[in-house]
């Protein structure tokens, strides 16, 4: 009888290794997807590029193979190949493989709908999402979520040594978190349900538990909107921590995981860094500003007449980073105390004034990446909380009763990943810092 005992290896090399190992003059094979095809008289290059990046091959057209495999090879092929390593410093990473065998793995149905071989595409935003699956094979494209994934990585990383327990919880429940209209509907069995627009009653029931608690997930707002900083769906990094003193302790947290990530980002992902030419923003230190005095500053330095006291527009979240940016040389800011009016039941309210919450938002070259701050943890409070507003505990009963079991003081935040990407990558449009956008009019690929 047959049995795997563990992975089983193959006696293909990664690029990876062929870079590092001193394999000049050795025979190797290796795999991938053919990038790019270039005949140049006498030599004909074939361009291979898998996870880790491209390989340049080559053969000489003198080669007895040769005319059958410039007939035979296309763009788009997956393919095993044979060959001599050696130095070429005009190669990409300084390695070329003189090809002596190609095994043709996979033939593409098409042509390639868009020159994904080029440095920039040149293709519009919707043409690339229509053609998402091969306009991310394009090196520049798949750069941009390496540097998504390394953002989630130092997210994760970082909350584990500082003792969170990752969480998992439901994406179809009975009623909104967040309050509002902006929910997506479906019949669950029969009955009312609701998409999960964010993990928030259930990461405060579980420090209840856990004490620390993060989660890396979709959520859902069914607002029809149709701006670039908007989807329809997207990814949150939550998290929720209990026996908090002070809201800024949750500030402080952010700052700690963002400085890890960046850092992460600067070391493990420079490769990236460098395809997409991108500086780094500095978390070194965050400027906190209330959010009446951010109002104020931005509207006497700018002149703009202050039009919504109890939210911050765009434009006004604009002017704060370039003020902060301009004044205090800060990529981030930090922005407290919003008014009770538009931030959800259960946030706290500032015992001083009880017309400010105990929250905040993260801007980052003035767009809001984050949202947080401290939490409601007394029954009772929440209770008559719901009440002043006109809340049915109907559907939020399991939520209630962890509270009425008794709660720590806690807080937490959220942070939109595909914005947070967005800004780091310097975009204008937030559909570029997401693999499959979900909007008001896409729902394909």
């Amino acid at each position: 009888m047959e049995k795997i005992t563990g992975m089983i290896q193959k006696p293909t090399c990664t690029l990876q290794e062929m870079i590092e190992e001193k394999r000049d003059g050795e025979e190797v094979v290796t795999e991938g997807m053919i990038h790019s095809i270039r005949d140049m008289g006498e030599v004909l290059f074939v361009i291979v590029r898998n996870r880790e990046g491209l390989l340049q091959a080559i053969f000489e057209k003198k080669e007895p193979e040769a005319a059958e495999w410039k007939e035979n090879l296309r763009e788009g092929m997956a393919v095993r190949i044979a060959g001599r390593l050696h130095s070429e410093e005009r190669a990409p990473h300084g390695k070329e493989l003189q090809m002596t065998k190609v095994e043709i793995l996979s033939k593409p149905a098409a042509p390639l709908p868009l020159p994904i071989d080029k440095w920039k595409m040149g293709a519009s935003l919707e043409a690339r999402l229509n053609q998402r699956a091969v306009s991310l094979r394009n090196l520049r494209e798949r750069a941009r979520f390496r540097i998504q994934e390394g953002v989630v990585r130092g997210f994760r990383d970082f909350l584990y040594q500082q003792g969170f327990t990752e969480i998992h919880t439901p994406k179809i429940g009975a009623k909104g978190a967040e309050g509002g209209a902006n929910i997506f509907k479906l019949s669950y069995f029969h009955k009312p349900a609701v998409l999960a627009q964010s993990p928030q009653f259930y990461k405060q029931m579980m420090v209840g538990v856990y004490d620390r608690v993060f989660e890396t997930g979709p959520v859902f707002r069914a607002e029809k909107h149709n701006t670039k900083r908007h989807l329809n769906e997207y990814t949150s990094l939550d998290l929720e921590m209990a026996y908090i003193d002070d809201f800024r302790e949750i500030m402080g947290m952010e700052t700690a995981i963002l400085q890890y990530i960046l850092r992460l980002l600067e070391t493990e992902y420079a490769k990236e860094l460098q395809i997409l030419n991108l500086t780094l923003p500095s978390a070194a230190t965050i400027p906190v500003v209330r959010f009446d005095e951010a109002k104020r500053l931005v509207a006497e330095k700018y002149h703009r007449a202050i039009r919504s006291p109890y939210d911050l527009e765009p434009e006004e979240e604009l002017l704060i980073g370039s003020y902060f940016k301009e004044e205090q040389g800060a990529d981030f800011v930090f922005v407290t105390h919003y008014p009770a009016k538009k931030r959800p039941f259960y946030a706290m309210d500032d015992p001083k004034d009880r017309e400010v919450t105990l929250s905040f938002d993260l801007l980052l070259h003035g767009l809001e990446i984050t949202t947080g701050g401290q939490r409601i943890h007394d029954y009772a409070m929440l209770k008559e909380k719901m009440e002043a507003r006109g809340m049915s505990e109907e559907g939020m009963e399991g939520y209630l009763d962890a509270f009425r079991c008794g709660m720590p003081p806690h807080g937490g935040l959220g942070i939109g990943l595909e914005r947070l990407t967005m800004q780091i990558l310097g975009e204008d449009n937030v559909r570029e810092a997401c693999l499959f956008p979900r909007d008001l009019g896409r729902l394909l690929p």
